[in-house]
């Protein structure tokens, strides 16, 4: 039986393909070791034969199966395409929307597919995202929110499971992906292997890599949002003051916001403070009592509760 089935589309992400075969090959070697059964895959397709990625290099694939009952996790690559006109162009090639069916069909069979970055969005073409919940690159959330408004897009997350579609983040997520499908179909003793051999470190969320201001992506809303937040800081404004200076009722704000960003206003003013924080302890010598009250906690442990929940680590680590 294959465990994993990797679609690999025309121009995907070569380091997106390449991790993903590089940690199989890992897990297959290690298995013995660990006392686990090796993963099976198999490099799939549409018409097989040879798959130009991006940076001039290809792959030789199989013929991704039309029919049939089929037990594997299906692997969609990053498809390489980080700004939202070009992504969209990408989804309305006729390749993507065959990909996109196909996906579907092995999902609604019972099947489980996976996805990072912006191939989550051949999900949504798919019409799978609907009342589930996801996530992809966070610069990207915004594009998928407005296309899939009945998705719940949590961009802080780096993995999102729910039913058969699991996504994650940015291109390079798809390391955290493979690790994640890996631990659930191989168990964890294999994973870890992998993950201790690669010199891989967990990531659970994308909240640490998020820049406040590039959220704004061309929206003038968030732009000044995070413009006020940032100039007010230690004072951090509540979210009914920002919704009052702006004559909108809370609700209003955060279906803007939402809609803009994929977060809510009181996580956009939490990414705001926690940038902010990173910044004096990457270029200061500050101590946490002071950086903490710099980004307007009074209690230090505040501070350390947010970064611990939002990057895995605390101040004094992190510095």
């Amino acid at each position: 039986m294959t465990d994993f089935t990797v679609v690999v589309p025309e121009r995907a992400f070569a380091a997106s393909v390449s991790v993903t075969l590089d940690i199989l090959h890992a897990a297959r070697a290690l298995a013995p070791r660990c006392g686990a059964a090796a993963p099976r895959w198999r490099l799939c397709s549409l018409h097989g034969g040879s798959v130009r990625l991006q940076r001039g290099v290809s792959v030789e694939t199989a013929r991704l199966p039309r029919s049939g009952r089929d037990a594997s996790v299906w692997i969609v690559p990053a498809l390489g395409m980080d700004e939202p006109g070009s992504l969209r162009r990408r989804l309305d090639e006729p390749d993507a929307g065959e990909i996109a069916a196909r996906l579907r069909r092995h999902v609604v069979r019972g099947g489980q597919a996976a996805a990072s970055c912006s191939a989550v969005f051949l999900f949504q073409r798919a019409g799978l995202l609907a009342g589930r919940t996801a996530t992809t690159a966070w610069w990207l959330a915004p594009l998928l929110s407005r296309l899939e408004p009945e998705c719940r897009v949590d961009a802080d997350r780096m993995i999102c499971e729910d039913g058969g579609v699991v996504t994650a983040g940015a291109a390079l997520a798809q390391t955290d992906l493979v690790l994640y499908l890996l631990r659930r179909r191989c168990g964890n003793a294999l994973a870890e292997s992998v993950s201790r051999m690669l010199l891989i470190d967990g990531r659970e969320a994308q909240a640490p890599f998020i820049a406040p201001a590039l959220l704004a992506a061309g929206n003038a809303l968030v732009a000044q949002l995070t413009t006020r937040i940032e100039s007010s800081l230690p004072a951090v404004p509540t979210v009914a003051a920002l919704a009052a200076e702006r004559c909108m009722s809370e609700r209003t704000l955060a279906r803007h916001v939402r809609r803009a960003t994929g977060k809510s206003p009181l996580a956009l003013i939490q990414s705001v403070r926690l940038q902010r924080a990173r910044a004096l302890l990457e270029h200061s010598r500050m101590p946490i009592e002071r950086i903490a009250a710099e980004v307007g906690y009074q209690d230090p442990t505040a501070l350390r509760r947010l970064m611990k929940k939002l990057t895995g680590t605390t101040p004094s680590a992190y510095r």
